[in-house]
């Protein structure tokens, strides 16, 4: 069985937790391993953070002002992507197909997140929306069960 969804949220603050709730909500239910859904709601509020404090652009109209999230379910696999509206990754440089990532210093407040995102999930993509404008942060993971979940991957 699949689950999907997708929101359209305001570049708020308040929108992380909506949206990490909805996440834990939805896997709980399936069934999912409480661990796994830990670490994807982890990656999940890092990637709307992001989207929320850098995703906007007073050049791309009104729509610079939300971002989206979808999440999928899908068999032993879960995949979140967050994209905004905002001026996106740097160009990648040095024959490289994304933006690189760079760790932050121990003592600094922010520059943590897309680090986390990569140490959370199995597979990350960071790049930019072609020809709009935007960044667009997606990952998977496989999924563990819990015992009897009513929604395992047969």
């Amino acid at each position: 069985m699949s689950i999907w969804w997708s929101l359209h949220l305001r570049r708020e603050a308040a929108s992380v937790p909506l949206a990490r709730r909805l996440l834990i909500g939805t896997m709980e239910t399936a069934g999912v391993d409480p661990d796994i859904s830990y670490d994807l709601s982890v990656a999940l509020s890092e990637a709307c953070a992001n989207a929320v404090e850098h995703g906007g652009d007073t050049g791309h109209g009104p729509g610079s002002e939300a971002y989206r999230v979808t999440a999928y379910l899908d068999g032993e696999k879960c995949r979140i992507e967050v994209a905004d509206a905002g001026p996106g990754f740097p160009a990648a440089s040095a024959g490289r197909s994304r933006p690189p990532i760079r760790p932050a210093h121990s003592d600094a407040e922010n520059g943590r997140g897309l680090c986390l995102i990569e140490e959370l999930a199995d597979h990350v993509h960071i790049g930019n929306k072609p020809g709009r404008g935007g960044a667009v942060v997606s990952f998977d993971k496989v999924l563990k069960w819990r015992s009897g979940a009513p929604l395992m991957a047969v």
